[in-house]
């Protein structure tokens, strides 16, 4: 399909994050066998904050990471840099699945971006990290009483009726919005991911990028991590950051598919436009539909607008091929500019998607492997950019036997339910979609498919 958009002509098919003339030179493969301490598989955030994390623990700890491709390529590299203070995808999600443990969790996600914070700090990471906080718009009545809701359950929040909801961030479409004010930073995510590569290195960690993992092996008392051009890394442990791609540990391989999420860039917009459209705050936003949209400004006043599709292929595919999906960025492109009128003749700089992991507990999930010998966290589901850092702290404290109070939280101890085979996961995850898209155009109503998921413990509500 092609595509329509006007604005989209002349739009970049790469994430605009990754578009950088400054991007880090590749560092050098694993050309020959390595002994280790620890093993990390995965130069995303994940694996890079499990590094760090672990030097941190144990300076003298002999730390390998190994990237199949590019430090920061994959999602940590493409996402719209909202680093998020939950770790259980909203307080709605986490109040479902462990009520007893909301406010304890509540309190680890804030100390958890407090931590993040300290270290960009510490380590002098230049990723144009600010908090600015987050407002969440409602777009249409009956989400209105929904925005009540949540304010209920967000101390510290904000409601702002239509005008003044318009007076922050200029849209016809707006009719309320809250606004939460230290829940959320944002990010230049590629930039981070670079930053904590740099960070990591510092300490001592050794990274090799192209350096594809095909699988684990018990060595003695410890793993012989192996790569796809020959070399082994032999590791007393291992820490899997494998995120969207297949985990080598094949039973982890049930709890999660991947879905792939897209986005669009801006042209930096005039002084004049950005005047029309407000914005003083500088605020993260998003809507309150299921098929929701998220949007921010850079630092050069440019804007990111993603979201609303998710798309999941048939058998689990990750391909270079589904980063592209014109139906979806003409969609995007009519939506922006729906929301803001004000700036027709705006034009998209960059286009890009890539895939996120998800689960059916819809946040991160734990686990160990190889008789205690390797550990992995999976699952973000497009929360990742602050909660993998809390993720990497739970894999070393599994790896190292420590009894934390993170260890002993059920959101850790728990898996979700895995999904079921083809053809029954893409049948259900389909359907799952079409549904939550006609509860969006039927003021929130939820049919018998998502009803049923609800009773489950399946049910997802953004």
């Amino acid at each position: 399909m092609t595509v329509d958009h006007e604005a989209l002509r002349d739009a970049a098919r790469t994430p605009y994050w990754l578009d950088r003339p400054d991007r880090p030179a590749s560092r050098p493969p694993l050309d020959a066998h390595a002994v280790a301490d620890l093993c990390v598989v995965g130069g995303g955030y994940s694996g890079l904050w499990t590094a760090i994390l672990a030097k941190e623990r144990d300076p003298s700890r002999d730390v390998v990471l190994l990237e199949g491709s590019r430090i920061g390529w994959a999602a940590s590299g493409r996402n719209g840099g909202f680093c998020a203070a939950s770790l259980t995808h909203g307080h709605a999600n986490g109040l479902e699945r462990w009520p007893d443990e909301i406010d304890v969790l509540g309190r680890l996600g804030r100390e958890n971006l407090d931590a993040i914070e300290k270290a960009l700090t510490r380590y002098a990471v230049d990723a144009d990290f600010e908090r600015p906080g987050t407002i969440t718009v409602a777009t249409e009545p009956h989400q209105v009483e929904w925005l009540r809701e949540l304010q209920g359950e967000a101390p510290g929040s904000t409601f702002l009726d239509r005008d003044a909801m318009r007076a922050e961030v200029d849209s016809p479409t707006y009719i309320a919005g809250l606004v939460e004010p230290d829940d959320t930073a944002l990010v230049d995510p590629a930039r981070l991911a670079w930053g904590l590569a740099d960070a990591a290195e510092s300490l001592g960690v050794r990274i090799h990028e192209h350096a594809h993992v095909t699988g684990l092996a018990r060595h003695g008392a410890g793993l012989d991590v192996r790569t796809a051009d020959g070399p082994v890394v032999r590791a007393g442990r291992v820490a899997l950051g494998t995120n969207a791609f297949a985990s080598p540990v094949r039973r982890a391989r049930l709890y999660t598919v991947p879905v792939y999420d897209y986005a669009l860039m801006t042209e930096p917009l005039t002084a004049a436009q950005l005047d029309s459209v407000g914005w003083r705050g500088r605020q993260g936003l998003d809507d309150m539909t299921n098929q929701f949209h998220y949007y921010r400004l850079t630092s050069d006043n440019r804007i990111l607008w993603g979201g609303y599709d998710a798309i999941y292929h048939f058998g689990r595919q990750v391909r270079p091929s589904y980063d592209q999906r014109p139906q979806t960025f003409d969609l995007l492109a009519r939506q922006f500019f729906e929301t803001f009128p004000q700036l027709d003749g705006l034009r998209f700089s960059h286009r890009w998607g890539g895939a996120i992991d998800t689960c059916t507990s819809f946040c991160a999930f734990y686990g160990r492997a190889y008789g205690g010998r390797a550990a992995y966290a999976l699952g973000f589901t497009g929360l990742g950019v602050g909660a993998t850092r809390f993720g990497a702290d739970v894999v070393l404290d599994l790896l190292d036997g420590v009894d934390s109070e993170r260890t002993r939280l059920r959101m850790v101890r728990e898996k979700p339910l895995p999904f079921p085979p083809e053809p029954f996961a893409w049948a259900g995850i389909e359907l799952t979609r079409r549904s939550l898209a006609a509860a969006d155009r039927h003021r929130g109503r939820r049919n018998a498919w998502l009803r049923t998921l609800d009773r489950f413990g399946l049910g997802f509500d953004s």
